[in-house]
């Protein structure tokens, strides 16, 4: 233990020997209307008596305020050196943190007293001693108890005293830091709701990193085949680079549009009294567009609906129109322009949806080039059906690449429909 840590832990001490006062001097206050001859102002048993009733004091007050656990923790954290990682963060909130806070609280300020007494009285009395052997009356006090040491055994009885002090408050100060994570530590309760919030931080940004990806990626990989084509024909047929860059235009109106919603959503900013994002998220209601998009992208589209898409719970309505909008993405970035067939099929209790388009052949060049640490789309698509309670496939079959998902309608329309 280096100094600093010593007299860090030390002030540590003394702060729970000041926070000891309040209850030893209602103590004080309560004896002798207790007991008779009771005199805690004078008798230095009586002192003790009321320093023991003061302990009992201090953990009822542990056990009614929650909030000196974190007070604690903090103090901890800063005099005594132990790791955040170690101590537990808020209130105190169910029975058992309260009586381990209670009973860190006791501890904490029965070690405080007996060093900060000894740190009051002991050097006062060490001075005394190592000035016996220069004068008869040291300080001219004339106090009996420093003659009972004659000669040289009154500096080396002083430069004890000033030993014991450090070494008291040297072994106090390590056994409340020992004592500190498990009195002041995390609870099975405190463990288990960490570890909720954070899968609930995880389940945030995995949903967020899947609107990222899907928004932005669909629209990038549309403009850069947009770009592309344009860029070929620019001086042979100018009015179709024309007409690309006009895609290119909606196109990426409507993905910064759908980043807006995104970035609503990062940084949970609410319009009105019901909670509403800033702007809506894409729904089933957009999917004419999102085909028409595609279609400037030179990919032929064919969209076939079977059912009624109206009335769709809001949640399986966006979460349909993301994973279309995916298998749209990943045939314009492996296939190209090649013909894309997507079908919707809404029957009882479910809505069944199948994107297929027929692969690229060997030898010929696909739409864009692969990108390294690809799959993040499809492992999104499957994520996306499994949290409503349905499955997704995509495989390659015959020549075909083959996208299906089936999302139930019951359970979705029970749940919140959060974007």
């Amino acid at each position: 233990m280096t100094a600093g840590t010593l007299v860090r832990r030390w002030i540590h001490l003394v702060l729970g020997g000041a926070l000891s006062m309040p209850f030893f001097l209602l103590a004080s206050a309560a004896l002798p209307l207790l007991v008779d001859g009771a005199d805690p102002l004078r008798r230095p048993l009586w002192q003790l008596a009321a320093f023991g009733c003061a302990l009992p004091l201090a953990a009822l007050a542990a056990l009614a305020f929650p909030l000196l656990r974190p007070l604690e923790v903090a103090a901890v954290r800063s005099l005594c050196g132990v790791p955040a990682e170690l101590l537990a963060e808020g209130p105190a909130t169910s029975r058992d943190a309260r009586r381990r806070t209670a009973l860190w609280f006791v501890a904490h300020l029965l070690t405080g007293g007996i060093v900060s007494g000894m740190t009051l009285a002991a050097p006062p009395a060490a001075v005394l001693l190592l000035l016996t052997p220069l004068t008869a009356d040291p300080l001219g006090l004339s106090l009996g108890w420093p003659r009972a040491v004659q000669g040289a055994a009154a500096p080396l009885t002083g430069l004890a005293l000033l030993a014991l002090v450090l070494g008291t408050a040297w072994g106090a100060g390590r056994l409340l830091a020992r004592w500190a994570p498990a009195l002041l530590g995390p609870s099975p309760a405190d463990r288990l709701a960490a570890a909720e919030r954070r899968a609930g931080e995880l389940a945030a940004r995995n949903r967020l990193a899947r609107e990222l990806h899907d928004a932005v990626g669909h629209a990038l990989s549309a403009v850069t085949l947009q770009a592309g084509a344009a860029r070929r024909v620019l001086d042979a047929d100018p009015e179709f680079a024309r007409q690309a860059l006009a895609a290119i235009e909606d196109t990426t109106r409507a993905a910064v549009a759908e980043l807006d919603t995104v970035l609503g959503l990062l940084r949970e900013e609410r319009d009105g009294a019901d909670g509403a994002p800033d702007a809506p998220a894409p729904t089933l209601d957009g999917l004419g567009a999102l085909v028409d998009r595609t279609r400037a992208a030179g990919v032929p589209v064919t969209l076939e609906t079977v059912g009624h898409r109206a009335g769709l719970p809001p949640v399986v309505s966006r979460e349909a129109y993301r994973i279309v909008q995916e298998g749209l993405s990943n045939a314009l970035r492996h296939a190209g322009a090649v013909p894309v067939r997507v079908h919707i099929r809404v029957n009882e209790g479910e809505l069944a949806l199948t994107v297929e388009n027929p692969m690229a052949a060997a030898g010929e060049a696909p739409g864009l080039p692969a990108r390294p640490g690809g799959g993040r789309g499809l492992r999104g698509i499957a994520e996306r059906a499994r949290l409503l309670g349905g499955h997704a496939s995509a495989a390659a079959e015959h020549g075909v690449w083959r996208l299906t998902a089936r999302l139930p309608l019951a359970a979705a329309g029970t749940g919140t429909g959060s974007p």
